[in-house]
């Protein structure tokens, strides 16, 4: 238990009932990464309920465009802000390492922001809510059992918090990743039926956004986590609008 509430205080903004840690649990930390995307999908899902019940319109659109940002602390998104400045740069690779690690906001975060905003209101404010909001409850958590899988598999930058993860890092925290993936996927489908395929859209996102970004930056870091997350929940809110 003690890895589960590690994630929980790391990963979410829910003040967590338990304070503990043990750095040698680590790479359990962030398998369990999933079950807060859970809670936060819990949470989502319930308030896409929410909106059914009540009618709450565009109002309701934009909350559940921010939630699982707001749930997560923006921690998330900060990531994803960071890799838009230091991606797009364009600059040789030390230097878009620099930009990902500087505090400072760039024209290019903002307009991925503006993006972000723009198609996460647009898939909910025309969604049918009444027959998918169920499907909330998996997209966190197949977005972060991606990203974790990324960070178990993939050499970090020597920059990143990462950085000594492959010392403490087995072959089977890797197939647990990946069997996450597949059970959340699994269920959803079961659960929901067609709509529960946006959660294969997730997954697709998720793993473009990885390794377009790894590529790009020549390594893994909790930024590119981040933006995994944040791009494979808003591919599978607006594939969840089409479906």
């Amino acid at each position: 238990m003690t890895a589960f509430w590690m994630a929980w205080g790391m990963f979410c903004a829910i003040p967590c009932p338990v304070k503990k840690w043990d750095q040698d649990k680590y790479p359990g930390m962030l398998l369990c990464t999933p079950l807060i995307g859970l809670l936060i999908g819990f949470l989502w899902a319930a308030f896409g309920w929410v909106c059914v019940r009540f009618d709450l319109g565009f109002v309701g659109a934009a909350v559940l465009a921010a939630l699982p940002s707001i749930l997560s602390g923006f921690i998330h998104l900060d990531g994803y802000m960071d890799c838009a400045d230091a991606v797009l740069s364009r600059r040789e690779l030390e230097k878009r390492r620099e930009i990902l690690k500087d505090s400072h906001v760039g024209s290019f975060a903002v307009i991925c922001l503006a993006l972000w905003l723009l198609f996460g209101f647009s898939a909910f404010a025309g969604m049918e809510l009444e027959r998918k909001w169920l499907c909330l409850l998996f997209l966190p958590a197949v977005s972060r059992s991606c990203s974790i899988t990324a960070v178990l598999s993939f050499l970090p930058m020597s920059t990143s918090g990462y950085a000594r993860l492959p010392e403490s890092v087995k072959p089977y925290h890797k197939l647990l990743g990946i069997g996450e993936t597949v059970v959340f996927c699994a269920l959803a489908v079961m659960l929901c039926g067609r709509a529960g395929l946006c959660t294969l859209v997730a997954t697709a996102g998720s793993w473009t956004t990885i390794l377009s970004i790894r590529k790009d930056l020549q390594g893994m870091s909790g930024d590119i986590s981040g933006s995994a997350i944040t791009v494979g929940e808003l591919c599978g809110a607006v594939a969840l609008a089409l479906l």
